[in-house]
């Protein structure tokens, strides 16, 4: 699947649009994982645990994504966002985009 962040497809033609597709998702932080990121947070440097859990929730938020614009018969997307939200104890990354049909 083609996936790109700009409002269309460059060298492409557009046969249809099959609208704006998001996947999401949320987890829910480890109480280990929460100690170290705090401990982190106070002392500074990276959570290597907290970026593991950022990198699951984006994989898992553009597969879904991506498999909801499949059954739509899109075969690209365009204008593709993603959105992170955090708090000590949730991790939600949102992606979303237009899905296209190319001719």
């Amino acid at each position: 699947m083609i996936v790109t962040s700009t409002p269309s497809v460059e060298g492409r033609a557009i046969a249809a649009c099959r609208g704006l597709v998001t996947g999401a998702a949320i987890l829910g932080a480890k109480i280990t994982g929460d100690i170290l990121a705090g401990s982190r947070d106070i002392f500074g440097g990276r959570s290597a645990a907290r970026e593991r859990d950022l990198a699951r929730a984006r994989e898992t938020a553009l597969a879904e994504r991506e498999a909801r614009a499949a059954a739509l018969g899109a075969r690209a997307f365009a204008g593709v966002d993603l959105a992170h939200e955090g708090a000590s104890a949730v991790l939600m990354v949102s992606a979303s985009g237009t899905a296209l049909a190319l001719s």
